[in-house]
């Protein structure tokens, strides 16, 4: 990849690398933009297979923060963190995670109030309270907004009901089948929405635990990996990783509509939005049917200090942005995620014009 090349094209501030060689932090940030405000995203610890796969996942990550906090119109910017290791190594000894994330938290000082960090995947609420140790720029705290998954998984829960309404005419999940690809923290949460209304559940996971949690809490149905892909459903839900959403899976997706909680679902944007759009399946873009936890810990931020209430409010909200989105495109013959990328690009546009015109003066 030509990084400056790719920076350049899709507007990048920023991409800094830290190394610590006394506990071997390998962290790699990136601040995409800033028009609307200081950026802000959660520290993913990965097993990445090299530097470059990091890189291009920093990247990707950090741009759709951006568009995420301008579409959920928060005063914030995007930007995301990666750390390449095994999480797990680094909780079997707990003297090195304190050190470890305090070199972290060191670090983000370092970058002056302009990034602003969070747990996310591979990481948790307690490692980021080692972070605030070191910085004040760090949110998704303890004691405050907490653990952003269960905010996350109501948005998601949200947006479902707003594709269910434009496919079905009704916001109902009654009934309807509901297969999630992945169910950590978020997908675990949504699972608990789907099971209170009634929803019939289809679950795949790489952890026997996590399934097992789910079988017995929720009743859902377990099948393989790689076989929730072509499972009869209404509603396919990918909440791991990006890029499930492809040339290998459409092809077998039985589903009416994809809404999940991962990041960057479509492998290829253009290519995998016309294949979904040829095929009569509504897809939710990612980035707001997922915002329901920036928004939350955006409050954390707020004059005043966290307010819960003003916070589900805002998450309330993604219904009616979606529901906007799902008319539009239909009404110009847009893909959604098209629709949803000029929306939060009109803002940033407008807000930076009005930041340019007052810098001129």
């Amino acid at each position: 990849m030509d990084k400056f090349g790719y920076m350049k094209e899709y507007g990048f501030e920023q991409l800094c690398f830290f190394h610590d060689g006394s506990t071997g932090l390998k962290a790699i940030t990136c601040i995409h933009n800033t028009v609307l405000g200081p950026s802000l995203g959660g520290t993913r610890f990965w097993n990445y297979s090299d530097e470059e796969e990091a890189v291009e996942d920093v990247l990707r990550l950090a741009r759709g923060m951006t568009y995420k906090s301008a579409l959920a119109g928060l005063a914030l910017g995007g930007g995301k963190s990666v750390i390449i290791g095994d999480p797990k190594e680094l909780r079997r000894d707990p003297i090195k995670r304190e050190a470890f994330w305090r070199a972290f938290g060191r670090y983000i000082e370092g970058l002056s109030g302009r990034y602003i960090t969070a747990e996310d995947v591979g990481t948790s609420t307690q490692d980021m309270v080692f972070v605030n140790m070191e910085t004040n720029n760090v949110v998704g705290l303890p004691g405050r907004s907490g653990d952003p998954s269960p905010f996350t998984a109501l948005g998601v829960y949200k947006s479902m009901q707003a594709c269910c309404k434009h496919i079905y005419g009704d916001i109902s999940l009654k009934g309807k089948t509901v297969a999630i690809q992945g169910v950590g923290n978020v997908g675990y949460y949504l699972c608990k929405h789907l099971h209170d209304e009634g929803a019939n559940i289809i679950v795949s996971d790489v952890s026997d635990e996590r399934l097992q949690k789910c079988v017995e809490d929720f009743g859902v149905t377990v099948v393989g990996i790689n076989d929730i892909y072509s499972v009869d459903c209404d509603i396919y839900a990918p909440c791991a990783l990006g890029a499930t959403v492809n040339d290998d899976t459409i092809p077998v997706l039985k589903c009416k509509i994809i809404c999940g909680g991962a990041n960057n679902q479509l492998k290829n944007p253009t290519v995998h939005g016309l294949a979904l759009q040829q095929r009569g399946i509504c897809y939710a873009p990612d980035y707001l049917a997922n915002a329901g936890g920036v928004i939350n810990v955006s409050y954390e931020l707020a004059e005043g200090g966290y307010n819960h209430e003003a916070a589900l409010r805002d998450i309330e909200y993604i219904y009616r942005r979606m529901r906007d989105i799902l008319r539009i495109s239909d009404e110009t013959g847009q893909l959604t995620f098209q629709t949803a990328d000029a929306m939060a690009e009109g803002r940033l546009k407008a807000v930076k014009d009005i930041k340019s015109i007052l810098t001129r003066r």
